[in-house]
């Protein structure tokens, strides 16, 4: 299915506002879920839309209110998100960075007890628009599907990262995990009927599985790095979770209950540094040299993390949004619910 992206975001905004998100709350779900389709992370899309609605109808999701400020040093934030929706959380936390790191050259915001975020990736442009550096990481203290290295038991979650890095021309965009695989991709895959091509899973006992259907009996996603180099993937994870959680001062040992979310967002202006021309000259030689690179058989060219992401929007902005199968009909019952007309896919499609 093919839609326009503009009537597809205002879709999903007419869902969140009849759910009862205030408006700009409203706004940026929608605006990031849909931003996350268009770049091509499908699993963090608009397929996450459904389950955002049910939370807020079983009050998981917070409708209304502003985060709580616990302490404020002008570089350094930490706010308390009272399970607000992530999306509107995240995308306030980078805007104030951005303008917090043009004032002292860096600025970290970190929140606690925030909801669901989605694709790290989909924030990454507010920043490196203005010519910032930025990284955002993300922990869920509230579910555990990740064994630490050389075990078997899930103590985390795939812990997200992700650095926007500006270049002369597109930036760079990486938006990376410290597990092999995610959750939301094994979902799909058990409900496909599909099984991974390769051991990114570990069953019940610690044998290792392609069977995404293991997570469903005591199965756990393996580290990035698998079962050779798992200890990479681990030591990302133990930062991430210090960076994120522990920085927030709630995390795992609260034992939160219900989607729970807590999120680092670190910016940089070049600037206060070596200087925004000397910064780019430095990464525009950086990505020159990478895509230029010798590509080895198989493989027509060397691409730079967030090339084809960015591809991807550019081709959906102009022709529409395709979404997978599914994925728009698993809202028609929402959409009834809360009085919303479906949108209609393009004649083109």
């Amino acid at each position: 299915m093919s839609y326009d992206a503009t009537r597809l975001t205002g879709f999903a905004e007419e869902l969140f506002s009849a759910a009862g998100l205030e408006a700009e709350k409203a706004a940026a779900v929608a605006r990031y879920l849909v931003e996350a389709d268009l770049m091509g992370h499908t699993t963090h899309g608009l397929a996450l839309a459904g389950w955002y609605l049910q939370g807020i109808a079983e009050g998981v999701m917070a409708r209304t209110g502003a985060p709580e400020v616990l302490s404020d040093r002008g570089a350094a934030i930490c706010w308390r998100g009272r399970r607000l929706p992530g999306a509107w959380l995240t995308s306030e936390a980078v805007k104030l960075a951005a303008d917090r790191a043009v004032e002292h050259g860096t600025a970290t915001v970190v929140i606690g007890d925030s909801h669901h975020i989605g694709a790290l990736a989909a924030y990454l442009t507010l920043a490196t628009d203005r010519g910032l550096m930025v990284s955002i990481a993300s922990s869920s203290p509230s579910g555990a599907q990740v064994a630490p290295y050389g075990g078997k038991v899930g103590l985390y979650t795939p812990d997200p990262v992700a650095h926007g890095i500006p270049t002369p021309d597109d930036p760079i965009l990486i938006d990376i995990s410290a597990s092999i695989t995610t959750v939301n991709m094994a979902q799909r895959m058990i409900r496909e009927g599909r099984a991974y091509d390769h051991d990114w899973l570990l069953d019940r006992d610690g044998e290792p599985s392609r069977d995404p259907a293991v997570l469903q009996d005591g199965g756990t996603l393996l580290p990035t790095g698998g079962l050779d180099h798992g200890q990479k993937g681990y030591g990302m994870a133990l930062h991430a979770e210090a960076l994120t959680q522990g920085l927030a001062g709630y995390g795992r040992v609260d034992e939160p209950k219900g989607t729970n979310a807590a999120v680092t967002v670190q910016v940089w202006d070049p600037e206060a540094f070596g200087g925004r021309d000397a910064f780019l000259r430095q990464t525009g030689w950086l990505a020159a040299a990478c895509r230029a690179n010798p590509p080895r058989r198989g493989v027509e060219s060397v691409r730079l993390p967030g090339q084809a992401a960015l591809r991807r929007k550019r081709e959906a902005l102009a022709g529409g949004v395709v979404l997978r199968e599914g994925i728009i009909e698993s809202l028609a019952p929402h959409a009834e619910r809360l009085g919303v007309a479906m949108p209609a896919e393009l004649a083109a499609a």
